[in-house]
């Protein structure tokens, strides 16, 4: 009985270690078919205990092992270009092109940080840090009193992440599923929804009041709505955070339609690459960096829309928020595929979310601290393009359902509203 029960053991015992390492070839292969291989190998056999070695595999994993990676030399680029020549359309076309490795790395590492916090908090991260690359450049072209570009560049990121990001999502899932509707949270979806309508009517109601000359004290009452709107905005916010995190975490909870064991299968296959603080790390290395290449990027906007021949609008709406959110188109067309819709519109719609009702309040506020008149009058022309986007998008997520021709709706929609801001210019006067 007892040699049985040993022989049984070491039977076992020779399974798990089959099984083990027939799981490595599968973690190797990204770096097997890397033209960086060699060095991927010499990092994985090194001990992960010494820091140095793990800083040589930090390294590859974030500034190699990627394809995206190889536009990260245009940064430097761009910076040498602002001081040697001064061209800046140059400056600005390279600056964007160093700036989108930067995002879709961010937004790497907000994933990475992810597999330790959970999925609901997760999820909020990644439209945190998904949008750290707009508030970095509304902050600095505040700080320079380009308000217009502001409001439009953030203005853009909504339209970007609702149209182009969702579409592009809903798309692409629903090909690769076209045999059947990929399904997703509804009340989640309407809860979004909601708060983008709110988000809609503060910004109107300043427009309106500007444009009937319905004031009570012209130019100081719709700065004083602005304001008084934004504060009440942020509430909202906070109430919402306290909504999805504590109160209702079971609303968010993902629809799993087709059976717990395929979705846990492939959840375990995925594990996390760098450690929580090395995670950390590197979101502040990225953030520094991209801050530093959005003062390049900004300044260079006026010149590049001269040199070009582009509506500043047209860079500011569709140009900027292109780059900025990267991080969340890659993620939200990946996890689509991966027939996971509710993470996919918590990237998508709560990114849109976190703009409308965290950042743009965020900046009138500090605009009010700068002394910079920020308001939520965001023009006739913008206003209107942003209450119908939020109508036609709460239209097409209120069945809980979404397939390809849906996707390919949106992003129709999306390109309409680009040529729409490629003829369209700021007029002179607000009262024109």
């Amino acid at each position: 009985m007892q040699m049985g029960s040993v022989e049984k053991t070491d039977l076992e015992f020779e399974q798990e270690i089959l099984v083990s390492s027939s799981h490595v070839p599968r973690k190797m292969h990204s770096f097997e078919t890397s033209p960086f291989a060699p060095l991927a190998h010499v990092a994985q056999v090194l001990t992960p205990k010494r820091p140095r070695n793990r800083l040589l595999m930090n390294i590859y994993i974030i500034l190699i092992k990627g394809k995206i990676n190889v536009l990260l030399p245009f940064g430097p680029l761009a910076v040498l270009l602002h001081y040697l020549t001064g061209k800046h359309g140059w400056v600005f076309f390279f600056s964007l092109l160093g700036i989108i490795p930067l995002a879709e790395r961010l937004g790497y590492a907000t994933e990475q940080l992810a597999f330790y916090t959970g999925p609901t908090v997760g999820g909020l991260l990644n439209a945190t840090f998904g949008n750290a690359t707009e508030m970095i450049i509304s902050i600095y072209a505040l700080k320079n009193g380009m308000i217009r570009v502001v409001q439009q560049s953030l203005l853009g990121s909504i339209l970007s992440n609702m149209l182009l990001v969702l579409g592009c999502a809903f798309f692409t899932g629903g090909i690769l599923h076209c045999k059947k509707d990929q399904v997703f949270n509804k009340a989640a979806a309407v809860v979004n929804s909601g708060l983008l309508l709110m988000a809609v009517m503060g910004i109107v109601f300043p427009a309106v009041l500007h444009f009937t000359h319905s004031e009570v004290h012209f130019g100081k009452s719709e700065l004083a709505l602005s304001r008084f709107s934004s504060c009440i905005m942020l509430v909202a916010y906070a109430s919402y955070l306290v909504f999805q995190l504590k109160s209702h975490r079971s609303l968010y909870a993902p629809i799993d339609e087709e059976g717990g064991q395929n979705e846990k299968d492939s959840d375990e296959e995925e594990v996390p690459e760098i450690t929580t603080w090395e995670a950390i790390c590197w979101l502040s290395v990225l953030t520094v960096w991209i801050s530093l290449l959005s003062g390049y990027l900004v300044d260079a906007i006026q010149g590049a829309s001269d040199s070009l021949n582009m509506p500043v609008a047209f860079i500011s709406v569709i140009l900027l928020p292109i780059v900025g959110n990267a991080a969340e188109h890659a993620s939200a067309i990946m996890f689509a595929m991966k027939d996971k819709l509710d993470i996919t519109l918590g990237v998508a719609i709560g990114s849109s979310t976190q703009i409308s009702m965290f950042v743009i309040p965020f900046c009138v506020v500090v605009g009010w601290a700068m002394g910079q008149r920020m308001d939520l009058n965001f023009q006739l022309f913008e206003t209107a393009t942003l209450f119908i986007t939020v109508l036609v998008v709460a239209f097409m997520l209120q069945e809980g359902t979404a397939n390809y021709f849906k996707g390919l709706m949106l992003i129709l929609c999306y390109l309409i509203v680009a040529a729409s801001f490629f003829v369209h210019v700021d007029p002179s006067n607000d009262d024109d």
